[in-house]
């Protein structure tokens, strides 16, 4: 029997704790694992008693490496190129507009699908060691999943553009001074420091948090249209030669 790539754990009636489960793969974020988070979105959706959803990456080492270049680089159309993004956009929407409260826990090393990834939640904690890559254009790439759109709103636009366009990789400690996260975790206990914190967002039922986050998300209008923005210069950049040049010189390396 093939081990899941998604665990999940009820902790409590009111907690769902899921791992992406591809410790080998440094959690790459795959086809499985797309069709599974789809999957555990869709029972999300009518789980009425589900208040706060936590998601991590197994291991210690990392929260989500991206997304999967070995498995993805299975597409070499712009049309393919687009499906895939249009996905991944659908799939984060989703989680974004889950009835109920949902928290990154960026137990390890995110680079960028993961950051794009955990920019879906509402909330993002992360351990002490955790390291944070804004490294698509290290692939001639553009975020396509949503990213850009989420990380202007979460850090401002000059210091979106300075981290994409440096590729830079930086720790906890400074994306929680530009505001990329909410909370640097002791990391003596993740798993107990994590529930601490979201304690008190299960005083309330999905009625409650349902009509807060749609308040919420009344303050950007043109939203949609920006993520939508995100799938064309994605997918053009797939297809580049300088992409796909770069792709096969990281999976040949030593």
């Amino acid at each position: 029997m093939e081990t899941p790539v998604l665990t999940k754990t009820h902790i409590s009636e009111h907690i769902l704790w899921a791992k992406i489960n591809r410790p080998e793969a440094r959690n790459a974020i795959d086809f499985d694992v797309m069709h599974e988070l789809e999957g555990l979105v869709g029972e999300l959706e009518v789980n009425n008693e589900i208040r706060v959803f936590i998601l991590s990456g197994e291991g210690s080492e990392s929260f989500v490496s991206g997304g999967d270049l070995k498995k993805f680089h299975s597409i070499k159309s712009k049309e393919d190129a687009v499906a895939k993004s249009r996905r991944m956009q659908n799939l984060l929407l989703r989680i974004e507009q889950l009835p109920c409260w949902t928290a990154a826990c960026v137990n390890g090393d995110a680079y960028g699908g993961g950051i794009e990834l955990m920019l879906a939640f509402d909330f993002r904690l992360a351990v002490p060691s955790a390291k944070f890559g804004f490294t698509q254009g290290r692939f001639y790439l553009v975020p396509g999943w949503g990213g850009l759109t989420r990380l202007i709103e979460k850090v401002g636009r000059s210091k979106a553009l300075e981290w994409l366009g440096k590729s830079v990789i930086t720790d906890a400690k400074n994306v929680l001074e530009h505001g990329l996260i909410e909370q640097v975790l002791p990391g003596e206990d993740t798993e107990d420091e994590v529930l601490s914190w979201v304690e008190k967002l299960t005083k309330n039922d999905r009625t409650f948090i349902k009509t807060i986050k749609a308040g919420a998300e009344r303050l950007s209008l043109n939203r949609k249209e920006a993520l939508e923005a995100e799938i064309e210069p994605f997918s053009e950049l797939w297809v580049d030669e300088q992409h796909i040049s770069r792709v096969d010189t990281f999976m040949n390396r030593k």
